[in-house]
């Protein structure tokens, strides 16, 4: 400590330099190959290296060779009762975004047949979903007619589902999966929720058998659109609505109640469906004001390439709407992915999934579907029915291929207000208070953020509520680097441990020395911020000492062993300051910016404890004080 008469006992080292671009492949590595997925191929023959990497995009020819008929036996079975849930989910969600039924059948054909190849999950059920209907009713709706002009409204639709696929497949082949990481748990869990919210207010439109309805989704307008048709209200649809409701709601309980009946819970819609029909044909309700399906023709999806609207004059709108609807429904998917895999301790990866929802949507678009995602209830239902592997999407898509070819025309008289009551009845289970409660005891700034995209959607829009958590959330990461926290720490009694004095109280000051420590990354955005902090510490210990009657402060400790990187600006602010337990990367960057050579290498310390005894000996001492100069003109300049 500037006094040959002290040998520090270990002295920092300086990590040898990287060439340029060694370092810079390196980064690069670290950001977008985390998993490192080139280490299979390495010593491999060419004809190996070509299977591994057929393997790699597309999984299921690493797993098939392996497939059992036990497998297949609880795939074929999750398989059946997920396209019981399909059917009539499928449909009702077409329905929810202003597009032709079918479409929605479309939906739960070709894309889970993608998936089941590319996927690399074995629990994702894949299909259409609520949030990304409501988001293309909701944004397509503004700018073309669903009634007016039908064709271009699903010309759109389709168009913005290629956007959505090519958008998802560009993320997951340039390794962007992080970019998905933005929407927090928080952001996730208050957006879903307030458009569950919207979509239960928007399906009161059926539930009462109106006719016209506002386009909007704000609780203002849909309230208004309401009250001011009172007038048009159907009693029957609303006692249907209400009935299929509570039945639906009931067997949910049931189930929950009696995990070993899940089955149930998964049957209802499609029993929900059957019966409204066989009711409204047999009263013929259909003449009474309850609005029904009407026919739907039979048959597999159409091609319909020649459908996308790439020279549309809303195609800007179609880009944004697929683009938004892409991001959402990539953060459900991969969530609820993520999810299940964790009950089955298997790994998924994110950015296999992107490509696989990337693709699974353009063929999709190519075929008659809109956008698909991976669905929270229907892969409940497929995990809780014992799925093996993706080989129940397969099943799934088989029996909706037979509907399409055979059983289309039953569906006729379903009643729209049982649909609503099926999408009203998934969508309360998507509003999670007891989550917001969690995060409200765990972490309220979280549940700012939760709560901001929940009030966002319901009383803005979905892209209004989209906008604001991530927003929120935005600005938490940027204060976060921006006003890192600051702690004092202590030395723990009989021992040579230093900790913050806020979490061990028993931790004692040492006289003389005030030690701190900085829990992020020294960067431009912070080095002011952490400069007037750390004047800020010294003058309150400083006065803290004047009125205990005590020594005078003489040292200032930095503990840097939670700072992970430094910049220019950041090694301005650490002159006067002794340094203890640098990392690799700051002390490279201090030895570079020949801060080491300023300051000398006997200001640095491995750890707190030598520091601590370096300045203990410095004080003792009868010689000049070289460090107390150095702190005392800090304390003149602030």
């Amino acid at each position: 400590m500037g006094n040959a008469d002290y040998e520090c006992p270990h002295r920092v080292e300086i990590p040898p330099s990287k060439p340029f671009l060694k370092a810079l492949k390196s980064s690069l590595k670290e950001t977008f190959f985390p998993d490192d997925p080139f280490k299979q191929f390495k010593n491999q023959p060419t004809s190996r290296k070509l299977v591994l990497g057929l393997q790699h995009f597309v999984p299921i020819l690493e797993w098939a060779p392996r497939y059992t008929f036990d497998f297949f036996k609880s795939d074929l079975i999750a398989g059946i009762t997920i396209a019981s849930l399909a059917v009539p989910q499928g449909i009702s969600y077409a329905n929810l975004a202003n597009l032709p039924p079918i479409l929605g059948l479309y939906s739960s054909f070709v894309p889970p047949l993608v998936y089941a190849m590319l996927g690399s999950s074995k629990d994702l059920a894949v299909g259409t979903v609520a949030v990304a209907s409501l988001l293309i009713s909701s944004m397509l709706g503004k700018v073309v007619s669903p009634t007016e002009n039908p064709k271009l409204y699903v010309q759109l639709a389709l168009t913005s589902t290629f956007f959505a696929g090519a958008f998802q497949a560009s993320l997951g082949l340039l390794r962007l999966g992080f970019v998905v990481d933005f929407l927090s748990h928080a952001t996730i869990v208050g957006f879903m929720g307030g458009a569950a919210t919207v979509v239960c207010l928007q399906q009161l439109k059926g539930v009462l058998g109106l006719v016209h309805f506002t386009h909007e989704t704000d609780l203002i307008s849909v309230m208004k659109s309401i009250f001011s048709q009172e007038h048009q209200w159907r009693w029957e649809s609303a006692v249907l609505g209400c009935c299929f409701l509570f039945f639906l709601l009931l067997t949910r309980y049931f189930s929950k109640r009696r995990p070993a009946f899940f089955w149930i819970n998964a049957m209802a819609p499609l029993c929900s469906v059957i019966l409204g029909s066989i009711l409204v044909y047999v009263t013929h309700a259909e003449k009474h004001g309850v609005q029904v399906i009407g026919h739907l023709k039979k048959g597999l999806n159409p091609p319909s390439v020649s459908e996308l609207a790439f020279g549309s004059p809303y195609l800007t709108t179609a880009i944004k709407t697929g683009i938004i609807t892409g991001v959402i429904g990539l953060a459900e998917g991969v969530a609820v992915g993520r999810s299940f895999a964790a009950f089955k301790n298997y790994h998924i990866d994110g950015n296999k999934e992107m490509i696989a929802f990337g693709m699974m949507n353009i063929a999709g678009s190519c075929t008659s579907c809109y956008l698909t995602a991976g669905p929270f209830s229907r892969t409940a239902v497929n995990f809780n029915a014992g799925c093996k592997t993706a080989v129940s999407n397969i099943v799934m898509a088989t029996a909706v291929m037979f509907t399409l070819l055979f059983l289309t025309p039953l569906f006729h008289y379903t009643p729209l207000v049982v649909l609503s009551a099926i999408i009203m009845a998934a969508m309360l289970g998507l509003i999670d208070y007891e989550a917001v409660i969690h995060l409200w005891k765990v972490d309220k700034v979280d549940c700012i953020v939760c709560l901001g995209a929940f009030v966002g959607v319901v009383f803005g829009s979905v892209e209004i509520g989209l906008v604001i958590a991530v927003t929120v959330s935005m600005l938490r990461l940027l204060l976060f680097v921006a006003r890192p926290r600051t702690f004092t720490l202590g030395n723990i009694p009989n021992s040579s441990i230093y900790r913050s004095i806020d979490q061990y109280p028993d931790a004692n000051n040492i006289p003389g020395i005030l030690i701190l420590q900085i829990d992020a990354p020294i960067y431009f955005a912070n080095a002011n911020y952490l400069r007037e902090r750390i004047s800020r510490w010294i003058y309150e210990e400083e006065d803290k000492l004047k009125s205990s009657g005590e020594t005078s402060l003489h040292y200032v400790i930095l503990d840097l062993s939670t700072v992970g990187s430094i910049d220019t600006s950041g090694i301005s602010m650490l002159e006067e300051l002794v340094l203890a337990n640098p990392r690799s990367e700051v002390i490279k960057k201090l030895e570079k910016s020949k801060f080491i050579e300023k300051i000398g290498q006997e200001w640095i310390y491995v750890t707190v404890g030598e520091a601590v005894s370096a300045c203990n000996f410095m004080l003792h001492t009868c010689k000049p004080n070289p460090g107390e100069i150095e702190v005392n003109r800090k304390d003149d300049n602030v």
